[in-house]
C-alpha cells in the first residue's frame, strides 16, 4: 500500500474528490493488477463469508473443548425472543452476531479475520446487523468493508496487529476502529467523520491487555467482541454528531505502538498476567490440564 498515514489518505481523498473506499479499491486494483470490479467482488466474497459465519454461529450451541463457551449466543437469542433489549433491535443483533461469529471461530468454523481471528466478530456484527435493520444495500456494505480495510491497513503499517505484540488493543481495539469507520461510511459520513470515528474508537481502548485464561482464545476474548462492537457504534454516533478527537488519528496510532511496547510481556497473550492469573483462572487451568 502506498498510502502510509491517515493524513495522507485524507489529502488524497480531497485532492481526487473521492471517498475512502474509492481510493482503497483503486490502490488494491493497481497493486494486485486486477480490475476494481474484481476488488469489489473479492470484498463481496468476504462479506458473504462473514454472513455465513454469523448464520452458522446462530444455529449452533456446540461447546468448545474447554466446555466454557459456545452457548452464549443461544442464551441471547432465547432471551430476546421473549423480551427486547433496552437499546432496541440493532443492539440486540450486534451483540448476538458478535458472539455468533466468535463462537463459530472457537469451533474451528470458517470466519474472516478482521483484522485477526480473535477479533473476528466486531466488524461483521456492526456491518451486517445495521444493514439488516436499516435496509442498507449490499453495495454500501461493500463500501463499508473496503473502508474498514483501509483503516486496518494503514494502522498495520506501523503496528503489528497481534495481541502477542501489543495486547488486545492491537486486535479488538483496531477491529473496533475499523467497524466504526465502516458504519460511518455506510450511514453517509464524510471522509473526516469516518476518520474521526476510527480515532475515537481507537484512542478510547488504548492499553487493553491480552490475557487469555489458560492461553485459549475464549475467556475473555469472545465477549470482548460484543463489547467492542458496541464501542464502535458509539464512536460512529459521536463522529456523525460532529464530535472530533482532539488528538489526530496518526498520533493515536503512534501511541498505540508505544503503549504496546510499554506493556508488560505478562499482559501480551502469554497467559501469565491479568485475568489469566486470577484465583479462578488458576483453578480452571489446573482442572483443564488435569483432564
Amino acid at each position: 500500500m502506498t498510502i502510509l498515514s491517515f493524513n495522507e489518505l485524507i489529502k488524497t481523498c480531497k485532492k481526487n474528490n473521492k471517498a475512502i473506499y474509492q481510493i482503497i479499491q483503486e490502490e488494491e486494483a493497481n497493486l494486485s493488477e486486477i480490475s476494481i470490479d474484481t476488488v469489489r467482488l473479492k470484498t463481496l466474497e468476504n462479506l458473504i463469508a462473514m454472513k455465513d459465519a454469523i448464520k452458522n454461529g446462530l444455529n449452533s450451541s456446540e461447546k468448545s473443548i474447554s466446555n466454557w463457551c459456545g452457548d452464549d449466543c443461544r442464551k441471547l437469542q432465547d432471551i430476546y425472543s421473549k423480551r427486547h433489549s433496552l437499546f432496541g433491535n440493532v443492539f440486540e443483533k450486534i451483540i448476538t452476531y458478535a458472539l455468533a461469529t466468535t463462537e463459530e471461530n472457537l469451533r474451528m468454523g470458517r470466519i474472516v479475520a478482521c483484522p485477526t481471528a480473535g477479533s473476528c466478530g466486531i466488524v461483521p456484527s456492526v456491518i451486517i446487523a445495521t444493514s439488516e435493520e436499516k435496509n442498507i444495500p449490499e453495495i454500501k456494505q461493500i463500501d463499508g468493508l473496503l473502508t474498514a480495510g483501509a483503516v486496518g491497513l494503514i494502522i498495520s503499517q506501523k503496528v503489528q496487529l497481534a495481541g502477542a505484540v501489543g495486547g488486545c488493543q492491537n486486535e479488538c481495539g483496531v477491529a473496533s476502529a475499523m467497524a466504526a469507520s465502516a458504519l460511518t461510511e455506510m450511514l453517509g459520513g464524510t471522509c473526516n467523520e469516518i476518520i474521526q470515528a476510527a480515532a475515537l474508537a481507537l484512542k478510547n481502548i488504548l492499553g487493553l491487555t491480552c490475557d487469555p485464561v489458560c492461553g485459549m482464545v475464549e475467556v475473555p476474548c469472545i465477549k470482548r467482541n460484543a463489547f467492542l462492537a458496541v464501542h464502535a457504534v458509539t464512536a460512529c454516533e459521536l463522529a456523525l454528531c460532529g464530535v472530533e478527537s482532539k488528538i489526530p488519528i496518526d498520533e493515536i496510532v503512534d501511541t498505540l505502538k508505544i503503549t504496546g511496547q510499554l506493556m508488560s510481556p505478562l499482559l501480551k497473550e502469554t497467559a501469565q498476567g491479568g485475568l489469566a492469573k486470577t484465583k479462578t483462572a488458576v483453578e480452571l487451568e489446573k482442572n483443564i490440564y488435569r483432564h
